[in-house]
């Protein structure tokens, strides 16, 4: 049923203001002829201020903003760019935002733009995401290989020695010494793989080929009692990575989402993979902006993660299982990190979605008929 609504209300705008992030709609000519109330914050002046002037005059010049807006309007396709900095003497000094940019279709030239703010303890930009978490232990990893290993090699020749001559009383507790011997050390392997700064062997990888390998190993083992549902993008081009670490990451990710829906009536976990040709990330120290258009997420409909997690989720030791060590996804954001690429979490009541964002396999310069950055192969 339709509700009446009052000679002069216009719904758009009412929802628009209630955005809490700034909205604004730029003309052809680079005017602002659309603000909510938000954007009249940002930018510190009021919508009919904001309309009769350009949007150059409240952004640095040469703004990466500037140009999105012009490939939105020369692709007629919807772009974002995280981690751009708009400062200016009107805005205030350190104003990094993430850029949402999406033509009108039913007015031709027309753009909107909505500015999502990163906060202070967010402006690490993205495609550092966990990296230093999971260098941060690498140093320590070093150091327990050599200073531990060898101390905990003596400590388990002699329990198993001590095994040999005690009572049956006492051949337990030696027991258990080489037990938890054997675990610090299973600990401490797991741990050397974040001190391997190797260069990675890459070349183009189907990555159907392998969340297919990945589901296999799921579905004959830890997750053979939970639905695996894939949705595919079967167009992708192949990703540009080492084939055994992506199965390491995904394999981890599954195991995550499998334990995270065990035991809880309708437990799915959905693989998915698209083509998001908008997806650019910065290059802390340089101008050059770095395209990540292949997304690949892991979604399952668990309890979620808690809140206060999802930001030190990719931190080593950090984990919400009684007899977990924390590695895991630390482990994970390393080896994406060292693809080029960019991992993140959101959570909510319906479960938790694991996307990972990857760099195209590209054909080498001096092949012909390649695809310029971010067309699909």
């Amino acid at each position: 049923m339709n509700t009446a609504l009052p000679a002069g209300f216009n719904p758009a705008n009412v929802v628009l203001d209630t955005i809490r992030h700034p909205v604004i709609m730029v003309s052809p000519d680079g005017r602002i002829v659309f603000a909510n109330a938000e954007a009249e914050d940002f930018f510190r002046s009021s919508a009919a201020v904001l309309a009769r002037n350009g949007l150059e005059r409240f952004v640095p010049f040469g703004s990466p903003l500037l140009t999105l807006i012009d490939q939105v309007r020369e692709r007629r396709a919807p772009f974002n760019e995280y981690r751009v900095e708009i400062s200016s003497p009107l805005l205030g000094g350190e104003r990094l935002v993430d850029l949402y940019v999406a033509p009108v279709a039913e007015m031709p030239g027309h753009v909107v733009v909505l500015l999502q703010e990163r906060s202070m303890a967010d402006k690490i930009d993205r495609q550092m995401t966990h990296r230093g978490a999971a260098r941060s232990v690498s140093g320590l990893a070093s150091m327990l290989a050599h200073e531990i290993k060898n101390p905990l090699s003596g400590i388990r020749g002699a329990a198993q020695l001590l095994e040999s001559v005690v009572s049956d009383e006492d051949r337990a507790l030696a027991r258990l010494i080489t037990d938890e011997t054997d675990r610090i050390v299973a600990l401490v392997d797991r741990m050397e793989v974040f001190s391997d700064e190797r260069p990675i062997s890459r070349q183009p990888v189907n990555i159907h080929v392998v969340l297919d390998h990945v589901k296999a190993i799921a579905r004959n083992g830890f997750a053979s009692d939970i639905r695996i549902v894939e949705d595919y993008d079967p167009s992708l081009p192949p990703v540009h990575a080492n084939r055994d670490q992506l199965v390491q990451v995904f394999l981890n990710l599954v195991k995550n989402a499998a334990e995270a829906v065990a035991g809880r009536s309708g437990g799915e976990i959905v693989l998915s993979t698209a083509f998001r040709p908008g997806m650019r990330l910065s290059v802390p120290g340089t101008q050059d902006r770095v395209s990540l258009p292949l997304e690949f997420c892991v979604h399952d409909n668990g309890p979620g993660v808690p809140d206060d997690l999802v930001p030190i989720l990719f931190d080593p030791f950090v984990t919400t299982k009684p007899n977990g060590s924390g590695l895991g996804l630390a482990l994970v954001a390393k080896i994406v990190g060292e693809h080029g690429g960019v991992i993140e979490c959101e959570t909510s009541a319906r479960g938790a979605t694991f996307r990972v964002l990857m760099p195209a396999w590209k054909e080498p310069k001096a092949a012909t008929g390649t695809g310029g950055e971010g067309e699909r192969a």
